[in-house]
């Protein structure tokens, strides 16, 4: 049994903690992308456009991410003989769950402009396009900001799940050093005060924004 020293916490528990903030940040910035794609077919009036929007965003809203994660590490290699390394596995899984739901909160945003809008856009000859680029979308941001900070903490804490598929980041970490010290307490306790100084500015901003926009 080793002692759980400085060095431990240091090389261990915070390095792994860079790769979940990595991690974090690849899938947020991805799923962003992947989202607003998704978000304006999902709004679009034309049936097959929509269609394909809604399946997607329904299948990984509706199946738990570590179902997700086990589908793309061992099903792409399966179905498409290419094998993924954790890495890569856990980077798509986590963009496409992120994808999914914001892509879904902006949709709302956007629905929850009044119709009035719309029809004032109508009004001054606006093309669809440009009704969303100048009078809509400029809206339904201030709309989305706090609801989309708030879910960044799901993602955050998403990544803990990377490890079921071997990814080392926090979680996966904090196990290997608490099967090597044998203090789960000690271990997972830090671990878990980490995972709260990264989420908990995080849920902060999310409600100062809300106020903020509240008086917009």
């Amino acid at each position: 049994m080793q002692d759980f020293t400085l060095t431990n916490i240091t090389y261990s528990l915070l390095m792994a903690t860079r790769w979940t903030i990595v991690l974090s940040l690849i899938a947020f910035v991805g799923g962003g992308l992947v989202g607003f794609l998704l978000m304006l077919m999902r709004i679009s009036p034309l049936a097959w456009v929509r269609l394909p929007s809604v399946v997607y965003i329904e299948f990984f809203q509706g199946t738990p991410l570590i179902m997700q994660l086990f589908l793309v590490f061992f099903g792409i290699s399966v179905l498409f003989q290419v094998n993924l390394s954790a890495w890569e596995a856990a980077t798509i899984a986590l963009t496409t769950y992120t994808s999914a739901f914001l892509a879904d909160i902006w949709r709302g945003s956007i629905e929850a402009i009044p119709q009035g809008q719309w029809e004032a856009a109508r009004a001054l000859g606006l093309n669809y396009g440009k009704q969303m680029k100048q009078i809509i979308l400029p809206q339904a941001v201030k709309m989305s900001v706090p609801p989309t900070v708030g879910f960044a903490v799901q993602v955050v804490k998403g990544t803990s799940l990377a490890s079921v598929i071997g990814f080392v980041e926090l979680t996966r970490s904090a196990a290997s050093i608490s099967n090597v010290t044998f203090q789960p307490f000690l271990v997972f306790s830090m671990a878990a005060v980490i995972y709260f100084c990264l989420c908990f500015p995080l849920s902060l901003l999310s409600k100062r924004l809300e106020r903020q926009f509240a008086f917009q």
